[in-house]
C-alpha cells in the first residue's frame, strides 16, 4: 500500500490538468492553484489574441482518452481547446479541486520533507499552505518580456498604444488605425494577418531574421503531420540514446537525409515564395525543428506579395513623435504598436538554491526524463518536456511522474542512474543537437516517440508500438495506442 500524499499542483492549463488527475486519480489528496481567474493557462479567453488556433492537429492536441469533438475542425480554435479543457476537467471531477486566483509567490523546504508555500490571494493577503509533494506545471514562459525603446513615453502620451501581443484581445484597437508589429513569431504573424482583416489602414511587420515556417498544408494537399510527426522523419535526427551501429546507419544514410532536408526547403521555398519575398533563410531546416518552429498563419505569405502587410528586417531603435524608428533608418508611422516578442525563461516562485541546481549556467535544466531532479526532492515537472504533441506529452509525464513519486515505476532510477542520464543528455544537447538546447533544452520535440517510448518502458508498459509496426513508422503519435499502453502497466493502491 501506498502512502496517499497530500499534493500541490501549479498551474491549471494543459500540464495542471494533467497532471491532477494523474494524481487524484490514484488517491492523492490534490489542490490546484491557479493565479487566473479560469483554467486553461495560454488557452483561457482574456489571454487569447482574436484568431488564435492551434499549431497541432486536434488529434495529436489531446489527452489520452479523451478525443477533441468530431465537430471540431482539424486545427481548433483558442475558444475551442479552452472548452475542451474545460470538459476535461468537469469530466474529471477536477474543478473542485482548482483554486482560482492564487499566486504562488515563494516556497521554501520544510525540514521533515515536502514543501510550505507562500501564495497570495486575489484580495492581495498572503497565506502559507504546506503539502507533501509539489507539482510545476505553470510553463517556463510566465512572464512576458517587456521592452522598452526611448521616446514610447512621448509616444504613448501622444496617443500611441504599445501592447504585447497576449494583451491584444480585442481587435477595434486596430481597426482603421496604422499597426506595427515587433517580431517574428507565430504570434506575430497570426496578429499582422488578423491586423489586415480587421481594417488596419496600414499593418507593418519588423523581424531580425527570416525563419523557415511549416504550411499546415504541404502543397496545399498533404497534412504536415504525414511528414514531420513520424518515427521517419524523427529517424532523420541524431537520437540522445543512439548506439555505436545506430550511429553508423545514421553515418549511412546522411547523403539520403541531406538530399531530403533539401528538397523539404525547395519545397517550402515554391510554396511561400520565399526568394522573392528576400524570406529565404540562412540556416538549414534541420537545424531549426525544435519546439521554437512555427507554423506558417494563413495568409500571411499572400499578404506580403500583395503588400498588405509590410516586412522591415532590423529592429526598433527609437519612437519619435507619431512614428517608430528601425536600425535600418526607415521610420514607420504608427498608430498601435505589437510587441510580439515573447515571454521570459524562468520559474521566479523558486528559492535560488532550487534554481542553483535545476538550471545550469548556460541556461539548461537538468530534469531527468525532462520531469525530475534527484536533488530536488518531493518536487517535480509536468509539460517541461513541451513538443508538437504537447497535450498528450504533459499527460504522460504527469502519468509517470506520479509513479515516480509513489515509487512505482517498473524503471524506478536511482539517484546516481538519474544523474548520468542528465548528464549525457546535456552534452547530446549542447554538442550533436544544438537545435535541442532552446527553451532551456525543454522540448522533446522532434523527439516525441523516443521520448514517450521512455516513459512507457519506464512505468512497466507491456509493449511500447501499435500491432502494425509498419504503420508506426509512417503514422503521427496515437494518443488511444498511448492509453492502450497504460492499461498494461501494474497497478497499485494508495491508502
Amino acid at each position: 500500500m501506498v502512502k496517499r500524499k497530500k499534493v500541490c499542483v501549479i498551474g491549471a492549463g494543459v500540464s495542471g490538468l494533467a497532471s491532477a488527475h494523474a494524481f487524484n486519480s490514484r488517491g492523492h489528496e490534490v489542490t490546484v492553484l491557479e493565479r487566473s481567474h479560469d483554467l486553461g493557462g495560454v488557452w483561457e479567453p482574456s489571454r487569447s489574441y482574436p484568431g488564435i488556433k492551434t499549431q497541432s492537429p486536434k488529434d495529436l492536441y489531446r489527452y489520452v482518452g479523451k478525443a477533441m469533438p468530431a465537430d471540431y475542425p482539424e486545427w481548433p480554435s483558442g475558444r475551442q481547446v479552452y472548452e475542451y479543457l474545460r470538459d476535461y476537467a468537469a469530466e474529471n471531477g477536477l474543478m473542485p479541486l482548482i483554486r482560482f486566483s492564487h499566486k504562488v509567490t515563494g516556497m521554501e523546504r520544510r525540514p521533515d520533507g515536502g514543501w510550505r508555500l507562500t501564495v497570495e490571494a486575489e484580495d492581495g493577503a498572503a497565506q502559507v499552505m504546506e503539502f507533501d509533494f509539489v507539482v510545476v506545471a505553470s510553463g517556463t514562459f510566465s512572464d512576458k518580456n517587456e521592452v522598452t525603446h526611448p521616446g514610447r513615453d512621448a509616444f504613448e502620451q501622444a496617443g500611441g498604444k504599445v501592447m504585447h501581443s497576449c494583451e491584444y484581445t480585442d481587435p477595434s484597437v486596430v481597426r482603421g488605425r496604422k499597426v506595427v508589429v515587433l517580431g517574428f513569431s507565430k504570434s506575430a504573424t497570426d496578429v499582422a494577418v488578423n491586423a489586415v482583416r480587421e481594417g488596419a489602414s496600414e499593418v507593418s511587420i519588423v523581424y531580425l531574421e527570416p525563419v523557415w515556417r511549416i504550411p499546415y498544408k504541404f502543397g496545399g494537399l498533404v497534412n504536415f503531420k504525414r511528414i514531420l510527426y513520424c518515427r521517419a522523419s524523427e529517424s532523420m535526427f541524431p537520437g540522445w540514446s543512439m548506439t555505436a551501429l545506430g550511429r553508423l546507419g545514421h553515418a549511412l544514410a546522411k547523403p539520403l537525409i541531406w538530399a531530403n532536408w533539401r528538397g523539404l526547403e525547395a519545397l517550402l521555398t515554391a510554396q511561400f515564395g520565399l526568394k522573392k519575398l528576400g524570406m529565404r533563410p540562412k540556416t538549414k531546416i534541420e537545424d531549426t525543428i525544435s519546439c521554437g518552429l512555427s507554423i506558417a498563419t494563413e495568409g500571411f505569405f499572400d499578404f506580403l506579395k500583395q503588400g498588405r502587410i509590410k516586412a522591415y528586417q532590423g529592429t526598433f531603435d527609437h519612437y519619435e513623435g507619431n512614428s517608430v524608428v528601425l536600425t535600418g533608418g526607415q521610420t514607420l508611422e504608427a498608430d498601435v504598436v505589437v510587441q510580439a516578442v515573447g515571454w521570459k525563461l524562468g520559474i521566479p516562485f523558486l528559492p535560488e538554491e532550487v534554481s542553483q541546481r535545476l538550471i545550469d549556467d548556460d541556461g539548461q535544466y537538468r530534469l531527468y526524463r525532462l520531469i525530475v531532479n534527484p536533488d530536488l526532492p518531493d518536487l517535480g515537472f509536468v509539460g517541461f518536456n513541451s513538443s508538437f504533441a504537447t497535450v498528450l506529452t504533459s499527460n504522460m509525464a504527469a502519468e509517470w511522474l506520479v509513479r515516480y513519486v509513489d515509487g512505482q515505476l517498473a524503471n524506478q532510477p536511482s539517484p546516481e542512474r538519474m544523474h548520468q542520464w542528465i548528464d549525457a543528455h546535456l552534452a547530446w544537447r549542447r554538442t550533436r543537437r544544438p537545435a535541442a538546447k532552446v527553451y532551456g533544452g525543454l522540448c522533446s520535440a522532434p523527439y516525441h516517440f523516443r521520448h514517450l517510448d521512455e516513459l512507457v518502458r519506464d512505468m512497466g508498459a507491456s509493449k511500447t508500438s501499435q500491432a502494425n509496426p509498419l504503420a508506426e513508422v509512417f503514422t503521427p503519435p496515437n494518443a488511444d495506442a498511448f492509453g492502450k499502453y497504460l492499461q498494461t502497466v501494474p497497478s497499485y493502491q494508495v491508502g
